[in-house]
């Protein structure tokens, strides 16, 4: 019989002061990178959404860390999505007595990680099989041309 190990943690951002739409543009870009990959992201980005949900990731990680005991080098993020929260209404006073509506939106932030060193199958006669995951399969080999090196690609007369 075989018997799945847990290998995802999440973590949960409610009632963030944001529009849904402003923070899917940021989710969108991270999902599906490596934790390291994302933090670098995160950072280089010049939206308003970035901090909370860098906020979010790295309490993910350390859920990850404390809960599966595994290695932030190891984390890719599996699942992100975007909800829209409550919508906070208030009145803004006018002219002659009228009021104006005033609405703040908010949304809900999920951010689901999983460690792939830990993604094996485990059998009860403690044989364990490694699942490799399909992007694991490809060859991924990345070359570096130098233009200052000495291979004639810059002449300099």
């Amino acid at each position: 019989m075989l018997k799945k190990k847990k290998t995802e943690v999440y973590a949960l951002g409610r009632h963030i002061p944001m529009s849904a739409h402003k923070a899917r543009r940021v989710i969108d870009q991270i999902r599906g990178r490596s934790y390291e990959e994302t933090l670098m992201i995160l950072e280089l980005m010049h939206y308003r959404a970035c901090s909370p949900i860098f906020k979010l990731l790295y309490s993910a990680a350390a859920n990850a860390s404390y809960n599966l005991g595994s290695n932030e080098a190891n984390l890719v993020i599996s699942k992100a999505e975007v909800n829209e929260g409550t919508t906070v209404k208030k009145l803004k006073p006018r002219a002659r007595g009228r009021s104006y509506p005033i609405k703040k939106p908010t949304c809900h932030i999920s951010i689901v990680v999983k460690d792939i060193s830990l993604d094996k199958y485990v059998d009860i006669d403690y044989l364990t099989w490694l699942k490799i995951p399909k992007w694991k399969n490809k060859y991924t080999d990345i070359t570096y041309h130098d233009m200052y090196s000495s291979e004639g690609v810059w002449d300099k007369k």
